[in-house]
């Protein structure tokens, strides 16, 4: 029986959909575009109509099918993805079967029945509300953004859920509960001020909660969030996007705060282009929900080193991401939250005076308190080339090269170094990873490079690979690869059969894997150059028979060592003759 979203796949033609989104132009039997998932000059995204996949050949690497496309690019979850391609391909989704309706949707009811608990709660909480218009609230926004309370009780929310019809393993897998040692249920928020956090659609996905005044102390923390669900991830919900969308649009900038208080407090005095990282990192997903909408970033963080670590991250983020990336200074005021209940309007006036970012590295490693020991000239000199050699590497990781080059001017004026002498120790940067700094007692403590170790495939996987590809641009030799069948491992023989003899693929992992080599063959069709194709596909096969024969040699070598403990001289001799014929046949591969 056909599924649903099978359904969706066949009715919906997955270049017209992507084509509603970005350009594509004709590449062969495929189509090409430039990535809306990064920035490049050259296009490295291609779609495949025929097998209904895309897949980016540029610095991302992302690719996938019409699911994850819209996923990507909305920022959704799968089953929201699945909403919006069913209403688009004319698919019911009643005939979702009970189960798969039960692991999604019953989820945002279940929010939506704990939402308008805590409100109810929290109308009846007369020092609840007191605490929010001591904080400076007005009674409209915490109408408007649904605040609520969580009552100091051990399961009250569960109990309710539970009598509206609920099962309890739902209200756990909605993250509202959780199951102790002794097998009861408690509630995960309890005695706390509660935020809904909203989907692109308005819904109800996950909560955060603040402890109310009086029960803080130093082993409760100060705010939780929902954990990360089926319907919920915090690295990708921004709070207060669902209201604030279209101001970000309208005006080209979004402003960024840490916490929900300091952007209800922000909303509140009249900006709207504002949202809230809510007490998680900036992350690379949240870049990309406001990429698609501005690339004007005004962060604010606290005035304190963990404000200060928490701006460094967030703006290496941004510069990486091409974000014009500025920053709100308010000396005189811990939080935006506080200038809005202390002064209203003036906020204004400051975002209208943020400086670049940049000039937030220089003044925080430039500006190095002194020394007062003897040798001070020598402790501030080296302070100082830490410092250089911090915002140097933040230099270099700006996306922009015409940044770059402003910036690298800019820093040769303020220290007086010839910019070629800055530029040629930039260059000496690049296989270190310099993030971050830290001032410890006037001090720059300088963050360990980060290894970004990444899985690669077998030089044997990768010849496999091309070779196919070239048979699939009709550019190589069925015949000849014939003989050189055996050494293609099991997978890629596999995709070999399915591409020659059209055998079905039944492991999704391999027909995942052949799609990306016909998207990669048409896609490096337009970058090759005809007249040395055939030389390639040739040195690929000697290149394939020289790696099946490093392989058998590697193999001999333990056999070998096996032989040589357990003092078994025939086979020592059949091992070394076995192993003197692969050598003699690699040898006569390079001669």
């Amino acid at each position: 029986m056909i599924t649903p979203i099978q359904e969706i796949k066949e009715r919906l033609d997955i270049a017209d959909f992507i084509r509603s989104y970005i350009p594509l132009s004709p590449a062969g039997k495929n189509l090409k575009a430039l990535c809306p998932f990064h920035k490049e000059k050259t296009p490295s995204f291609m779609v495949s109509p025929e097998r209904q996949t895309w897949h980016c050949f540029g610095a991302c690497g992302e690719g996938g099918d019409i699911f994850k496309f819209l996923m990507k690019y909305e920022n959704l979850e799968f089953y929201e993805a699945l909403k919006v391609l069913a209403e688009k391909a004319g698919v019911e989704l009643k005939k979702i079967s009970p189960v798969e309706q039960k692991q999604f949707g019953v989820l945002y009811d279940i929010n939506q029945s704990a939402k308008d608990f805590f409100k109810k709660e929290l109308e009846k909480s007369t020092k609840a509300l007191n605490y929010l218009k001591d904080r400076g609230l007005k009674k409209e926004i915490v109408e408007e953004f649904e605040l609520g309370l969580s009552p100091q009780e051990f399961d009250a929310l569960t109990r309710h859920l539970i009598n509206l019809g609920y099962d309890i393993k739902d209200v756990e897998r909605a993250g509202l509960n959780y199951k102790t040692e002794r097998g009861s249920y408690v509630d995960r928020f309890r005695g706390r001020i509660i935020f809904p956090f909203y989907n692109h659609f308005g819904k109800a996905a996950g909560f955060s909660g603040r402890i109310l005044p009086e029960l803080e102390n130093a082993d409760i923390g100060k705010y939780i969030n929902s954990p990360e669900t089926l319907i919920f991830n915090k690295s990708k919900v921004l709070y207060g996007f669902h209201k604030t969308k279209e101001s970000v649009r309208q005006q080209q900038s979004v402003i960024l705060v840490e916490g929900q208080m300091d952007f209800l407090m922000v909303y509140q005095d009249g900006i709207r282009n504002v949202v809230a990282t809510s007490g998680t990192a900036l992350t690379v997903e949240h870049l990309k929900t406001l990429r698609r909408l501005t690339d004007k970033l005004i962060l604010y963080f606290d005035n304190d080193e963990a404000g200060f670590k928490a701006a460094e991250r967030a703006i290496d983020l941004a510069n990486a991401s091409d974000f014009n990336a500025r920053i709100l200074t308010l000396a005189d005021f811990k939080d935006p939250a506080e200038i809005v209940q202390k002064s209203p309007g003036t906020l204004t006036g400051l975002i209208n005076k943020t400086k670049p970012a940049m000039e937030f590295y220089f003044d925080r490693y430039l500006s190095i308190p002194e020394e007062k020991e003897e040798n001070k000239k020598e402790k501030d000199f080296s302070g100082f080339k830490k410092g250089l050699k911090i915002i140097l590497g933040k230099i270099k990781k700006l996306a922009s090269a015409v940044e770059r080059n402003c910036w690298l001017k800019e820093l040769s004026l303020r220290t007086e170094i010839e910019e070629r002498a800055l530029a040629e120790e930039m260059e000496q940067l690049k296989s270190e990873n310099w993030l971050s700094g830290e001032l410890v007692n006037g001090k720059i403590k300088i963050s360990q490079p980060i290894n970004q170790a990444s899985g690669q495939l077998r030089r044997k996987e990768l010849i496999c690979q091309r070779l196919i590809s070239l048979i699939v641009l009709d550019n190589g030799s069925k015949e000849e690869i014939t003989d050189y069948l055996n050494y293609f491992p099991a997978d890629y023989l596999s995709i070999w059969k399915h591409i020659t003899e059209k055998t079905d693929l039944n492991d999704e992992k391999l027909v995942n894997l052949s799609n990306l080599i016909y998207l990669r063959s048409s896609f490096e069709s337009s970058i090759l150059d005809e007249e040395k194709i055939g030389q390639e596909f040739h040195e690929l096969l000697r290149q394939l028979k020289s790696e099946h024969l490093k392989e058998k040699k590697q193999e001999l070598s333990h056999s070998l060592k096996e032989a040589e403990r357990n003092n078994d001289e025939t086979k020592i001799k059949f091992v070394l003759e076995q192993f003197n014929e692969i050598a003699k046949q690699l040898n006569g591969q390079y001669n």
